[in-house]
């Protein structure tokens, strides 16, 4: 059951516009039946970058978490430009989180739960809970913290 005026007044959001493509690519890109792959947001929110810099530097382990539901936020607002109504979401299959995080960063999966709580408390728990991956970066573009990408599952 879609909860998402609920999740998003929980944490003080709002839904954004789909962000701008900022390269050669397709936000969301239909494969197989009902699935769709998301490319990779970070948080922006209506073109602005909501926190920059690295985790375990500029940014604490709470701000990663902030940029990850902004990340999420962004996927949403493309996959529901894309199919419509985010009510046709049948499972959240897979995250993978990218975060920028200083040398003696290693808390990528606490960064990550920013993002996964926010998609279970909008899906709720059999729809939002996905398998992820939480990785570490060097870099991410325009100096973001945290880059998501996701895969989903819709209902016809």
């Amino acid at each position: 059951m879609l909860n998402l005026e609920k999740a998003l007044e929980k944490y003080g959001l709002t839904m954004p516009n789909p962000p701008a493509q900022g390269g050669i690519y397709e936000p969301v890109k239909e494969f197989g039946e009902n699935l769709y792959y998301l490319s990779g947001c970070t948080p922006l929110f209506n073109g602005r970058q909501m926190y920059t810099g690295k985790v375990g530097a500029e940014c604490s382990i709470e701000d990663g978490q902030a940029a990850a539901r902004f990340c999420i936020l962004n996927l949403l607002a493309n996959l529901q430009s894309r199919i419509g109504d985010l009510n046709r979401v049948k499972r959240i299959v897979k995250m993978l989180c990218f975060v920028a995080g200083s040398d003696t960063f290693y808390d990528h999966p606490r960064v990550a739960n920013g993002g996964s709580q926010l998609l279970v408390d909008i899906f709720g728990e059999e729809t939002g809970r996905s398998a992820r991956a939480a990785v570490g970066m060097s870099a991410l573009p325009d100096n973001a913290p945290v880059e998501i990408e996701l895969l989903v599952e819709v209902n016809p």
